[in-house]
């Protein structure tokens, strides 16, 4: 049976294929490795009604884009899976689970890797903690699945994600060694320590994680750099005082897989009810207008792409524009690593969990391997660099190292 190994992530997935021989393949998806963690719904006039139609990944995004204000998309699937409050939505007038959306997901996304789910194997990965203040990670996983299960996939087994990372990384090694994997995903960042001796399985000693990752530093970028044109700080007035405007709003706003969830009439009445006695009404007028006419998808991409200049660049400028809204900001790396300096020393505390866990400090750690979109990120790869010396930092295969690893970790001779 054909061994596979899906990352189903928060921002993307991928899927891998492991051969007989031991290598590794990743799927493909047009020219991309990658596959968009998103769905998009909409409705079609049909002969017998309207019918529910919807798309993942890529032509989710381009049936959004194609005509956002009548249709709906879902991003950030993973981020609610161990969270209890999350029990269904509904979708032009369907009721929807959890389970029932992912599986939907990832029924396309196996038919894009043109894959049968009922006749392979596979290692699907989960995080070490998965992403929300009150998360269940065992109920976490169970969601994950049931909907793997759901998807049609019969044979399916679960592992961390870093793990997964860590037998990728352990086809490079000649000799014992104990490596310190990180893992960054969009929600969260997971540490595992691993023991390595070559021709035999690896062994797990030490694991932590943190719901802190990408969308956590473009959520730092939006706070810090948009928020504030859009009325946050500002003031508002009621019964001839100057109060707040609830900022509330803006925690939602700076979160992109919230923002869908403010276009509700209750929402946006309350923000014209601010803007009319507001200090600055054009700002929140400016809000109301994003909200309404969707532009939560390209106002996200825009901050996704200052952060990912700031890895090579010491600045970048943030540009967009929609309606009455002009943005033109130049973002510094030293603002962005001001910005982001709470989050790096919550990594920094899981690190430290992991190495205890393990029964370990630093000087215990051969290696360190870095995987996942964040770890292109200077600051994350000097808090590891700091820690345990450049020398033993390294990374590579950022975005499909799990998935091969976890497909190498169903194979039954277990390497």
């Amino acid at each position: 049976m054909l061994q596979v190994g899906i990352d189903f992530g928060t921002t993307n997935s991928v899927v891998a294929l492991a051969g007989d021989d031991g290598t590794t393949r990743s799927a493909r998806f047009g020219t991309e490795q990658v596959f968009r963690s998103v769905l998009c719904f909409w409705t079609e006039e049909q002969r017998a009604g309207v019918g529910l139609k919807y798309a993942a990944g890529p032509e989710a995004i381009a049936a959004y884009l194609d005509d956002p204000h009548d249709s709906r998309l879902i991003m950030s699937m993973k981020t609610y899976l161990a969270q209890r409050s999350f029990v269904e939505t509904r979708i032009f007038g369907r009721r929807f689970t959890l389970p029932d959306l992912i599986s939907q997901f990832l029924q396309t996304l196996a038919a894009a890797a043109k894959l049968d789910p009922a006749g392979v194997r596979v290692v699907a990965g989960r995080p070490v903690r998965f992403a929300g203040e009150f998360a269940d990670d065992a109920f976490g996983e169970a969601r994950l699945r049931e909907s793997f299960h759901a998807a049609g996939f019969r044979d399916v087994s679960i592992a961390l994600e870093p793990e997964g990372a860590g037998w990728r990384f352990a086809r490079s090694l000649t000799r014992p060694a104990t490596v310190l994997v990180g893992d960054f995903g969009g929600g969260t960042s997971d540490f595992s320590v691993l023991r390595f001796v070559p021709g035999t399985p690896v062994t797990p000693v030490g694991h932590a994680g943190v719901g802190i990752a990408g969308d956590v530093f473009d959520y730092r970028i939006i706070d810090k750099a948009i928020s504030p044109l859009l009325g946050k700080g500002d003031t508002y007035r009621i019964l001839g005082k100057d109060m707040p405007i609830p900022i509330e709003y803006y925690a939602s706003f700076a979160h992109w897989h919230r923002l869908s969830l403010m276009r509700g009439p209750k929402t946006l009445r309350e923000l014209a009810d601010l803007a009319r006695t507001a200090q600055h009404p054009d700002r929140l007028r400016a809000l109301i207008a994003l909200i309404e006419d969707e532009q939560g998808f390209p106002l996200y991409q825009a901050v996704s792409q200052v952060k990912a200049a700031l890895s090579n660049a010491d600045s970048a400028v943030l540009r967009f524009a929609h309606a009455e809204l002009a943005i033109d900001r130049t973002v510094t790396r030293a603002e962005f690593e001001d910005w982001i300096a709470p989050d790096l020393a919550r990594m920094g505390i899981a690190v430290d969990k992991a190495l205890e866990d393990a029964g370990l400090d630093a000087a215990g750690i051969d290696h360190v391997f870095l995987t996942g979109g964040t770890s292109f990120v200077p600051a994350v790869r000097r808090l590891f660099e700091s820690r345990f010396g450049s020398e033993k930092v390294t990374a590579g295969d950022e975005f499909v190292s799990v998935a091969e690893g976890l497909a190498l970790m169903g194979r039954p001779d277990g390497r």
